[in-house]
């Protein structure tokens, strides 16, 4: 554990929490209201999207879901069962309708693929977290692994974490072995990264994902923050042009 660079993402979570590093607002805040979603609606919400969120904007991602979901006509998507005796045309009208699916064909694919996944063996989004135990290693090995395809996208190493990472905070899930999920280095996190002596600017070019990720892990370690925690204020910390000074 570097206590130095512990301090200051402690510095930097308090301005996280208290509004010193500038706008924000989740992505995932476009939601219909925690309190007025049960469990499976609240994990089924958080889980489709998400395996559609490659190379585009998570806001507006979000702001298509929160449409489609409180849309009477379209809101069917978000029930997996329902999905399955919906026709093609009729899954590709409704997620097109808010541009919650971008591509006509794949993204229609995967939304379709995961949530046969869901329904064909647990039956609901609930039912299969609770299969796990709610535990974040069985979770890795059912997706990562055992059901690899029936997760595309999803079952990817960054938005695998990332989306465990949305499902504790947003999604009501109570992960055990929570502080396994690691770090997803992306721009900002590695420009963080950086900045905080974590990586060198070298090291941001050479070190693969996965190694930043463990770099992260090793630093953190008995300090008592598990290391996605630390996503949101590294975020917004280099997304807002780190207007907030660690001195």
């Amino acid at each position: 554990m570097d206590t130095n660079i512990v301090q200051k993402c402690k510095l930097l979570m308090g301005a996280y929490k208290s509004g010193k590093l500038g706008q924000t607002v989740m992505p995932e805040d476009s939601n219909p209201g925690l309190k007025l979603m049960d469990k499976e609606n609240r994990i089924a919400y958080f889980t489709l999207p998400m395996a559609l969120n490659y190379q585009r904007n998570s806001y507006k991602l979000w702001e298509s879901a929160l449409k489609t979901i409180t849309t009477t006509e379209t809101k069917f998507v978000f029930d997996v069962s329902e999905v399955l005796t919906r026709s093609e045309k009729e899954m590709r009208e409704a997620l097109l309708k808010y541009k919650l699916a971008l591509q006509p064909n794949k993204h229609i694919n995967t939304w379709r693929t995961i949530a046969k996944t869901i329904n064909e063996n647990w039956g609901s989004f609930e039912k299969f977290i609770d299969s796990m135990d709610g535990d974040f290693l069985k979770l890795k090995k059912s997706v990562q692994h055992d059901y690899k395809k029936g997760f595309p996208y999803l079952s990817g190493p960054k938005i695998f974490n990332y989306w465990s990472f949305i499902l504790s905070t947003y999604g009501g899930v109570k992960l055990k072995n929570r502080d396994q999920i690691e770090i997803a280095p992306d721009t900002h996190i590695t420009q963080c990264s950086v900045r905080l002596g974590v990586i060198t600017e070298k090291e941001a070019k050479t070190l693969s994902k996965d190694q930043i990720s463990e770099r992260w892990r090793k630093i953190l370690k008995g300090s008592g923050i598990d290391p996605i925690d630390m996503h949101p204020p590294l975020w917004f910390w280099s997304r807002n042009g780190f207007i907030y000074n660690l001195g």
